[in-house]
C-alpha cells in the first residue's frame, strides 16, 4: 500500500511534468517545410543520406554507403557494455594490421542484428573506423566489406548443408576444409590468418577429438595420451582458455558442493586461484548478489508502478525514476536492457 501511494504521488508529479512540457513544445515556433523537417531533427550518430536502392545487393556496397540514421544510443541488447579496443593497429607505414580484436569489433556491434538494421550497424562500425588515419582507414573499409561478403557466403554455404544431427570426423573434416577454403576466398591470407587462426585451430582439434574417440583399436590409456598431444598441439592462447574454463566448470561444480560451508568453499577459492584471485572472486560474488537485490526490489516496485495504469510519457518518466532510485551509470543502462525484454 506504501508503494501505491508513492507511486501515485510521482505519478501527479509527472504527469504535471509532462503537462508543462507540452505547453513549451506547443508554443509559436513555426514548423519549417516537410523538406527542412528531417534537417532539423538529424541527430549526432547521422550518417550522410544516399538512396539505399542504389547501393547493390552485395552487403560490402554498404560501406562507405549507408545512408540511415544511427540512433544515438546503443542497441538494448549492447547497453552498459564497452566496444573491444586493442583493434587500431598500424605497421610503419600506417596500414593498418589485421588482428582478432578487429574481428571481435565487428561481430560486437553485428550481434545486435534484429534490433537494428544492417545497414544501420555497418554504419555504426564505420564511425569507429573513421578515427584511423589513411591509409589504415581505407585498409579498415576494405577488410569489413570483405568480412560481410563472406559472412552472407557463409551462410549460404552452412545452409547447403542441411540439417545433419550428427557427423563423422570425415565429414566434419571436409566441411572445415571447406569454411577455411571460402574465408581465402572473400579474404586475403593476413586477414583470414588473424581473424581465425584460433577458431580454425579449435575447429581442427575438435576433430582430432572425433578420431581419437571413436577408432576402435585404441586401448583407454592410449586415447587418453593421444587427446593430451592433441591439445598440447593448440595455439597457446586457446590452450589457456580451455584450462580457465575448466577452472569455472570445477569452482561451479564445487559452489554446488560447499553450498552449506562458505568457510570451505572460501578455502577451496584460495587453493585453486590463489590468495588474490579468490579475494577478487569473492567481491564479484558479492557485487552480483548485491545486483540481484537491488533488481529484486526493483522489480516488485516496478510491478506496483504498472498497477497504477500510466501510459506513454508519464510511465516512461515513473519508471525512469524509480530506475534512478535502485542504480546508477552502467547498472541502470543494464536495467534498462532488462526491461526492454522482460
Amino acid at each position: 500500500m506504501k508503494g501505491i501511494l508513492r507511486y501515485a504521488t510521482v505519478a501527479l508529479l509527472v504527469m504535471a511534468g509532462v503537462f508543462a512540457g507540452t505547453v513549451i513544445l506547443l508554443g509559436d515556433e513555426p514548423a519549417g517545410p516537410s523538406g527542412d523537417a528531417a534537417t532539423s531533427h538529424t541527430s549526432v550518430g547521422v550518417v550522410p543520406e544516399q538512396d539505399l536502392a542504389k547501393v547493390g545487393q552485395a552487403p560490402s556496397a554498404l560501406v562507405g554507403k549507408a545512408s540511415v540514421a544511427v540512433p544515438e544510443g546503443l542497441p538494448a541488447s549492447l547497453a552498459g557494455t564497452t566496444p573491444p579496443d586493442g583493434w587500431a593497429r598500424t605497421d610503419s607505414h600506417g596500414s593498418l594490421v589485421p588482428t582478432p580484436q578487429l574481428r571481435q569489433l565487428f561481430e560486437y556491434y553485428l550481434a545486435a542484428l534484429g534490433e537494428e538494421t544492417l545497414p544501420q550497424l555497418v554504419a555504426r562500425i564505420q564511425q569507429v573506423l573513421e578515427q584511423l588515419e589513411e591509409p589504415a582507414r581505407s585498409d579498415a573499409m576494405a577488410i569489413l566489406g570483405d568480412y560481410l561478403d563472406y559472412k552472407l557466403a557463409l551462410g549460404e554455404l552452412e545452409a547447403s548443408y542441411g540439417n545433419a544431427v550428427s557427423l563423422d570426423a570425415g565429414e566434419m573434416q571436409r566441411r572445415m576444409e571447406e569454411i577455411r577454403a571460402l574465408r581465402r576466398t572473400w579474404m586475403d591470407a593476413r586477414t583470414a590468418n588473424a581473424f581465425f587462426a584460433n577458431d580454425e585451430a579449435l575447429d581442427q582439434f575438435q576433430v582430432e577429438k572425433l578420431r581419437i574417440r571413436t577408432d576402435p583399436s585404441l586401448s583407454d590409456e592410449e586415447r587418453q595420451q593421444s587427446l593430451a598431444r592433441a591439445e598440447q598441439a593448440l595455439p597457446a592462447p586457446v590452450r589457456e582458455a580451455r584450462r580457465e574454463t575448466r577452472k569455472f566448470s570445477d569452482y561451479q561444480q564445487a559452489r554446488s558442493e560447499f553450498a552449506d560451508d562458505p568457510e570451505a568453499l572460501r578455502a577451496w577459492r584460495e587453493k585453486r586461484f590463489g590468495e588474490e584471485g579468490a579475494r577478487q572472486l569473492e567481491k564479484v560474488e558479492a557485487e552480483q548478489r548485491a545486483w540481484e537485490n537491488r533488481w529484486q526490489a526493483y522489480s516488485q516496485e516496478l510491478a506496483e508502478l504498472e498497477d497504477l495504469g500510466l501510459v506513454g510519457p508519464e510511465r516512461e518518466a515513473a519508471i525512469d525514476l524509480l530506475r534512478d532510485e535502485y542504480f546508477e551509470g552502467a547498472e541502470k543502462l543494464r536495467a534498462e536492457a532488462l526491461d526492454s525484454i522482460r
